[in-house]
C-alpha cells in the first residue's frame, strides 16, 4: 500500500513532459493605500522565487509559486523620516491562460506571511516588537502577464492587490509610533520579473 501511495504521489513529478519548474527574480514597486497621519511614498524592493506548473500545452492550467518579497514604504511625519522594510513569504495559487506557447495570463489568490519587519528611522521605533504593529498574515489577489521571447527565458509583470490591512489595531488609549499611520493601510505591489523555465 505504501508503494502505491508513493507512486501515486510522485508520478506526476517524474514525467518530464507533464510538469515544469521555474525560477524568477525581479523588482517590486510598492504603493501604500490611505496612509493617514504620515506622508508615505512609493518605494522599490526585490522579489525572488520559483514555481511549479504543468507545461503550457492547454488553454487553461495552474501554477503554484513560492516567493520572498521585500515590501514596505518610506514615510515622513512632522518630525521624523524613515523607511519601513517588510519581508514577506508569498504563496500565489494561480490559474493560467496559455494563449500560445509564448504568452500567458495569470490570475488567482495569494497568501502572505510576514517573516521580518525593520524600521530605519530618524525618530523612535516605538516600544516592543515590530510584530506588535503589523499583521503576520495577509492575503489578496494577484494577476499579470508573462511572455517567453525564446525557449526557457520568460519576462513578466504582475499586480498584487492586498485585501488585508498591514497594520494592527492598538489597544484603547495606545499611541502609534511615527512610522504607523493613524488609519489602516494596505500594501499593493507591482512586480516586474525575469526568469527561466526548466
Amino acid at each position: 500500500m505504501r508503494n502505491v501511495f508513493l507512486l501515486w504521489f510522485f508520478l506526476p513529478f517524474s514525467a518530464e513532459a507533464q510538469i515544469s519548474i521555474g525560477a524568477k527574480a525581479g523588482l517590486n514597486f510598492v504603493n501604500v493605500t490611505d496612509p493617514a497621519g504620515i506622508n508615505a511614498s512609493s518605494r522599490s524592493g526585490y522579489m525572488i522565487g520559483g514555481f511549479i506548473s504543468p507545461k503550457p500545452k492547454k488553454l487553461i492550467g495552474f501554477r503554484s509559486e513560492i516567493i520572498l518579497s521585500r515590501q514596505g514604504y518610506d514615510y515622513q511625519s512632522n518630525t521624523n523620516t524613515g523607511t519601513v522594510n517588510l519581508d514577506y513569504l508569498l504563496l500565489p495559487q494561480l490559474i493560467t491562460f496559455n494563449f500560445t506557447k509564448r504568452f500567458e495570463v495569470h490570475f488567482g489568490g495569494q497568501a502572505a506571511f510576514l517573516m521580518n519587519a525593520a524600521v530605519d528611522s530618524a525618530g523612535g521605533n516605538g516600544s516592543g516588537s515590530l510584530f506588535d504593529y503589523f499583521n503576520r498574515f495577509n492575503y489578496g489577489l494577484a494577476g499579470g502577464v508573462q511572455v517567453a521571447p525564446f525557449k526557457g527565458l520568460f519576462l513578466g509583470a504582475r499586480m498584487n492587490v492586498s485585501l488585508q490591512d498591514m497594520n494592527k489595531t492598538l489597544p484603547l488609549g495606545g499611541n502609534n509610533p511615527n512610522f504607523i499611520p493613524k488609519e489602516f493601510i494596505k500594501n499593493n505591489v507591482l512586480q516586474l520579473y525575469a526568469g527561466w523555465r526548466f
